[in-house]
């Protein structure tokens, strides 16, 4: 269910390519608005905290609602909001009732993303037939032995990009958006910095994901287009911001990063997987080496990939490659060292966070994950 409410927006607090970051006054129209409290109060009737005037963060997504301005009446999705969600926390902005944006320029594309939701957008999918590169990925076989490093959290992706360019500067990297998290690319404000600090080439959202410099329709045309299209050396796959679990082995978005492994293997790739590992993490079944990554990689993953384990000092090393250990009777294990990364990823133009845990919370987490990005590059043919 949704959770519906109005409001006026009465502030901009930052904006970024595809959305924009506001301050909204919840009114739920005349039923909460000053006066009407006012007279409440005065004959001393119950206000519903629930539905009071506060004034919440709000995310519009331009491309899909137009651009608010200080004033615009909009109408909300609080529902995340009001479980106090982290990485969704915000009222989503539904429409501008009173300031519709124009209907777009005629343009070719059917794919539809988002579909039979409120919210479904048409877009020009690079595998369908209107698409310029339609008669390449129709023609491509595979992706030339390209590393495809998979990873359960989209919060991985800087520290990977940190291990690639510490190694190989030059490497041109393209993310591989899954839709198990935010369907929006939008969403991520890392994806804008890491873009335009030169550390990520492009985007492609496949699945239900959109917003991406090229979409598609699966994971395997996903990379198809970051090969062919966008040049890459190497593609990142992961979900976007936000993922699901349940605390049960099975129900947890993260599943797709076996099967993206599959999916490289299937094309030709070399699937070098990043572990999720954190030495903080509140969650018994996350410390450690998380049982997301040894369900996907021990059970969904069918092909062969590259395991790393970062050569983690102390015990808490030692834990994580015993862990790690029993993925060997599929995968190829490897021991990665990991010297000069927590500085690479320092000088990363992005703020690091998992689960709310900075670099210095859960140093172990992004490491691993660094550790990852340097394999990778090994596996590029020197310049």
């Amino acid at each position: 269910m949704i959770k519906w409410r109005a409001g006026e927006v009465t502030g901009i607090r930052r904006t970024w390519p595809g959305a924009a970051e506001l301050d909204v006054r919840i009114t739920d129209g005349d039923a909460t608005s000053d006066d009407t409290r006012a007279a409440a109060d005065e004959e001393g009737a119950e206000i519903r905290e629930d539905i009071a005037p506060r004034t919440c963060r709000a995310l519009a997504y331009t491309d899909l609602v137009g651009r608010p301005e200080v004033g615009d009446r909009v109408l909300l999705n609080t529902t995340a909001l009001d479980m106090r969600l982290g990485t969704g926390g915000y009222a989503m902005v539904i429409a501008l009732p009173d300031r519709l944006p124009p209907d777009p320029s005629p343009a070719p594309g059917h794919l539809v993303k988002a579909r039979y939701t409120p919210l479904q957008t048409t877009v020009l999918g690079a595998d369908e037939q209107d698409s310029p590169h339609h008669a390449a990925l129709r023609d491509a076989e595979g992706i030339d032995g390209m590393p495809v490093v998979t990873a359960d959290l989209h919060s991985a992706l800087p520290a990977i990009l940190a291990g690639i360019h510490h190694s190989r500067p030059e490497a041109r990297v393209v993310y591989v958006m899954l839709d198990g998290g935010a369907l929006p690319a939008a969403f991520s404000r890392s994806l804008a910095d890491l873009r335009a600090a030169g550390l990520l080439a492009a985007t492609v959202t496949v699945g239900q994901a959109f917003g991406g410099d090229l979409e598609t329709v699966t994971v395997h045309t996903g990379l198809l287009a970051a090969r062919h299209i966008l040049g890459a050396d190497i593609a990142i796959v992961a979900q976007g911001p936000g993922n699901l679990g349940t605390g049960t082995p099975w129900g947890f978005s993260g599943v797709s990063t076996g099967e993206a492994v599959n999916a490289a293997a299937v094309l030709g790739g070399h699937a070098v997987a990043s572990l999720r590992v954190s030495e903080a993490d509140a969650r018994e079944r996350h410390r450690g080496v998380s049982h997301h990554s040894i369900t996907a990689y021990g059970r969904v993953a069918l092909a062969p990939a590259d395991v790393v384990v970062p050569q983690l000092p102390g015990a808490f090393g030692t834990r994580v490659r015993s862990e790690a250990a029993p993925l060997a009777e599929r995968h190829l294990v490897v021991e990665v060292p990991i010297d000069g990364l927590k500085q690479a990823l320092h000088d990363l133009p992005v703020r690091l966070s998992t689960m709310g845990r900075s670099l210095d919370a859960d140093a172990a987490y992004f490491l691993t994950a660094a550790a990852a990005g340097r394999h990778a590059a090994g596996l590029l043919v020197p310049p």
